[in-house]
Parts: C-alpha cells; sequence; structure tokens
C-alpha cells in the first residue's frame, strides 16, 4: 500500500479477514499472507517482490539508481526479518515478565539501524533523503504498530537512538504511510492482540475503562 501510494498508483483493495482466509485468496497465496498484488491475470505474493515489481514498472523509481546504494537499500530490506522480531517480541507476549525481556533484548537491533542511518550520507527525514523509498516502505508498518503499543509500554527504546527515532517520527508523520492503513486499523490491532491473548491488551482496555 505505501509504495502504491508513493507512486500514486490507482488501485483497489480487497480486504480479508485473516482469520477465515477464503478459499479463492488461499489458492493465490502460497504461505496465506497480505499482501498479495494481482495484475491483469498475475498473481504476486511477498511484500519486498511486489515492491520490487512495482518499483521497475512504475515511476518515478523508489530505490537510488547508484547500484551500491541501491544494493545497500536492498541489503536492509532484506535485514527486515531479523529486525521486527526485535520489536515485535516486545508486545507479544503472554506476560509482563517476558516483555521486559525483550525490553532488554531490543536494543541490540535498533543499534544496527542506528549505525545505518548514521552511514547512509544524507540528513534524511527517510532513508535515503527527502523522498520515500523501499526501505521506508518496509520499516514503516512495523515502527507503526510498535508506536502505538509503545504509547502505553513508554519502553523509551527509541529514545535511546535518536537517529533511527527521526526516522520513525518521519514516517509516521507522512500522509503516504497514515493513509496505507484503514481508519479502524488501530481499534483491529486492539481487538487482535486481546484475541491472542497478549499481555499488552491489559493497557487499552485500562484506556477503554477510564473512558467510559
Amino acid at each position: 500500500m505505501i509504495v502504491l501510494r508513493a507512486k500514486k498508483v490507482k488501485f483497489e483493495v480487497t480486504y480479508i479477514n485473516l482469520q477465515q482466509r477464503p478459499d479463492w485468496f488461499m489458492e493465490i497465496s502460497p504461505r496465506g499472507k497480505v499482501p498479495v498484488l494481482k495484475v491483469n491475470d498475475e498473481v504476486l505474493f511477498e511484500s519486498n517482490a511486489i515492491a520490487e515489481y512495482l518499483d521497475e514498472v512504475v515511476e518515478p523509481r523508489l530505490h537510488p539508481e547508484d547500484p551500491i546504494k541501491r544494493a545497500r537499500n536492498r541489503a536492509w530490506t532484506d535485514y527486515l526479518p531479523d529486525f521486527t522480531p526485535a520489536l515485535s517480541a516486545v508486545y507479544y507476549t503472554k506476560s509482563r515478565k517476558v516483555t521486559a525481556e525483550a525490553i532488554k533484548a531490543a536494543p541490540d537491533a535498533l543499534a544496527k539501524l542506528e549505525t545505518a542511518l548514521k552511514e547512509r550520507g544524507n540528513k534524511g527525514p527517510y532513508f535515503n533523503g527527502k523522498k520515500i523509498c523501499l526501505v521506508d516502505a518496509g520499516y514503516a508498518p512495523f515502527f507503526q504498530r510498535f508506536m502505538y503499543v509503545d504509547s502505553k509500554l513508554k519502553t523509551g527504546l527509541l529514545e535511546q537512538f535518536p537517529l533511527v527515532k527521526a526516522w520513525a517520527d518521519a514516517l509516521m508523520a507522512s500522509s503516504v504511510v497514515k493513509g496505507s492503513v484503514v481508519d479502524t486499523f488501530y481499534e483491529e490491532f486492539e481487538k487482535n492482540l486481546k484475541r491472542r491473548g497478549f499481555w499488552v491488551a491489559e493497557l487499552f482496555e485500562n484506556k477503554a475503562a477510564a473512558a467510559e
């Protein structure tokens, strides 16, 4: 969604219930995951593959033109499977104790990103400078979830890494990122936390009780 919006591509979205995946979806998504992109009669799956395809066929390019910089960008999108568990482990837990342990472990992954931002050769606000790129599109959804939960947890993790925090703040302020989710995104996110029995859901229940 972020890449499509950044490139101003006209598209239609079909939302599905991941708790009850329809048969037609399972036929086109080998791993049963979203997103899936249908281009005419062709179907593409996996976020990075979809993003790379869109960047090849739709202007403007979001990857750097310089081959070295482009390769480094791809390397940092490849780092996502190592990075995202470090953040999601903070809130996808069943107890306060495990959350505390995950908070202690998370800085290692964030420190690597801080180094990458120091070495990027520009002042931001995004990974490659003034325009959103594929690295931004890859990391933004995970910052979006973490920062929402952290508004309650108040871990202080991002504050330890000023470049990462500035980057994440810029992404969350972007209309391209904000418009990439439905209006009920955070409500549904809270419901998912509760449905899966994660401890942090209690923090949002306390918020609901206070509002009543």
